[in-house]
């Protein structure tokens, strides 16, 4: 036959299910639990009354349940004799007081004539001792009625013990990882006038009934009712259970996490046992408070790269004498935008090497004439004006991508930044109009440029408005790299140094100029085979600038 289980008694309130140990179409036994409900002063795991299969499941996690509620149906044998949900699951947070023919004394006594208030260790369902894992009051501390005085731990089992009454704090009885138990002395109250609780005889227990897989007992008294006698049963396995299997903390401790949104996995513990304490959670809010104070410009400048785990802090001071320069704000401003590109933008670097030799004969050829017009000729004219031909040849590389990723914007104009490097980082000042200039203005513009940059001269104006870029090393050297591409725009030309290679031409080697030559592109809006077109054209019409008139 088909039953459906509810929730039983838990106290007042309700609760959240913060664990589910079955599905539909598991088989249980009796007194083996469904799930763990939390309130915000316990949490309790919900056994089952009977043995059966579970037919269907009528909670999920999140959900918050009352006395009633349903929890399973379970399919049992009708030979089956159950025990009485009420025998197995009573109100484990201290601090509920019950009320009516059911309820239990609390274990707190004050003698007469006095006003101090003894207060005990509650009925905490197990005949054996727990440990104290938190006192949260000391000597002389003003409590209110309900505040938690100390936590307790045994191997299921986790719960606060609240103050019966408001009072102070005459004396504590008991010390961080003491075993204790049931009516064991915690510390004595002192309370104003009559609040004590006056001592009662103990109540008559006409019966007690041991369930078999009980590993301890506890005796309610059942008076009669108004539709039925009762005899007083057993309570058994009443089970204070942690939320969570992977941390060790108690209720509070997890209401206080998810008021703050802290995932208690990631929270170092120092308590006892490894527990996470409330100052576990306040020092991690504050560490990530500070982490996102103290994050650098280029982590704020990124748009994208979420998920990515930080790199690990280090005290390099452990393996030695360190000093800490700070980075000048260019530096910063840079490595922002830096982070910010290859973040969201996929390089791809393609390389080649164009033979230079003959370009580099009309450079030196030219030197004279250049001077006698007050400017210096160097490689950087040369390249502007190819790169400016080869722009209008394949307008993609002289492109955006459209903010919603579904065009492409081409630029009709060419303008072209190139990378100058200051003391006080990259700056990349930007020619205008760079394919209606001569090799002798794009000459002068560009060492006035570079003159402005590192004296930090330059205008806004003069930093913005590229469509491509060139990063020339070849007056340091190397052999080639792989240079960021300056986002929004889609490539990026690295230029090495220069160097004697033996060519082949067909029947003999010969000495050649070879310029490396290292392109960075976007390739959501170059393809490899557009990129490897880009580098060889660049490469002819470097090798013969009469390919410029054509």
């Amino acid at each position: 036959m088909n039953e459906i289980i509810r929730v039983p008694n838990i106290g007042n309130g309700d609760g959240e299910v913060i664990e589910l140990f079955v599905q539909a179409g598991d088989r249980i036994e009796a007194e083996q639990s469904i799930l763990t409900l939390e309130s915000d002063k316990a949490s309790m795991e919900v056994p089952t009354p009977k043995a059966g299969v579970i037919k269907s499941l009528k909670v999920n996690l999140g959900d918050r349940l009352k006395e009633g509620d349903e929890l399973i149906v379970l399919e049992t044998e009708d030979a089956e004799v159950s025990v009485p949900m009420h025998a197995l699951v009573q109100p484990t947070a201290p601090n509920v007081e019950p009320t009516g023919a059911h309820a239990t004394e609390m274990p707190s006594v004050a003698a007469p004539g006095n006003s101090t208030q003894q207060v005990l260790v509650p009925d905490i369902g197990s005949s054996g001792k727990a440990q104290i894992i938190e006192i949260q009051v000391k000597v002389g501390d003003s409590v209110e009625a309900d505040q938690s005085l100390i936590t307790l731990e045994s191997d299921k089992a986790s719960m606060e013990i609240p103050s019966p009454s408001p009072g102070v704090v005459e004396s504590l009885n008991v010390k961080l990882n003491d075993q204790i138990g049931s009516g064991d002395l915690i510390l004595v109250l002192k309370v104003a006038g009559e609040m004590g609780v006056k001592p009662q005889a103990p109540k008559e227990v006409p019966a007690s009934v041991e369930t078999p897989a009980a590993s301890s007992t506890a005796t309610i008294a059942h008076p009669p009712g108004d539709q039925k006698n009762e005899i007083a049963t057993q309570a058994s396995n009443v089970v204070l259970a942690k939320a969570s299997a992977k941390v060790h903390a108690g209720p509070a401790v997890r209401q206080l996490a998810r008021e703050f949104g802290v995932d208690l996995s990631a929270v170092g513990a120092s308590g006892p046992h490894g527990r996470i304490l409330k100052e576990d959670v306040q020092v991690y809010v504050k560490a990530m408070m500070q982490k996102a104070k103290e994050a650098p410009a280029a982590a704020a400048g990124a748009t994208s790269g979420a998920g990515i785990s930080p790199i690990p802090v280090v005290d390099f001071s452990r393996f030695g004498e360190i000093e800490e320069v700070p980075m000048p704000r260019l530096m910063q401003v840079g490595a922002a935008n830096l982070h910010r590109s290859w973040l969201n933008v996929p390089h791809v670097t393609q390389f080649d090497s164009a033979d230079v030799t003959e370009l580099e004969a009309f450079r030196n050829a030219h030197k004279a004439f250049a001077e006698k017009a007050g400017v210096k000729l160097t490689i950087l004219p040369l390249l502007l004006k190819s790169c400016a031909h080869l722009l209008t040849e394949l307008p993609d590389f002289n492109s955006s991508l459209a903010p919603n990723g579904k065009a492409i914007i081409r630029k009709k104009y060419v303008n072209i930044g190139f990378a100058v490097d200051t003391p006080d980082g990259l700056l990349v000042p930007v020619i205008k109009n760079v394919d209606q200039k001569s090799l002798l203005q794009l000459a002068a513009e560009a060492a006035s440029l570079a003159d402005k940059a590192r004296t930090k001269k330059l205008s806004s104006d003069e930093m913005q408005g590229a469509g491509f870029t060139i990063s020339s090393l070849g007056h340091i050297g190397g052999t080639g790299f792989t240079p960021i591409v300056n986002a929004p725009e889609v490539a990026i030309l690295g230029v090495s140094k220069a160097t004697i290679q033996p060519v082949w031409d067909g029947n003999a080697f010969q000495p050649k100029l070879m310029l490396p030559l290292s392109l960075s592109y976007d390739h959501r809006v170059i393809n490899g085979a557009a990129a490897a077109r880009f580098t060889k054209r660049l490469s002819a019409l470097l090798g013969d600038l009469r390919e410029l008139l054509m």
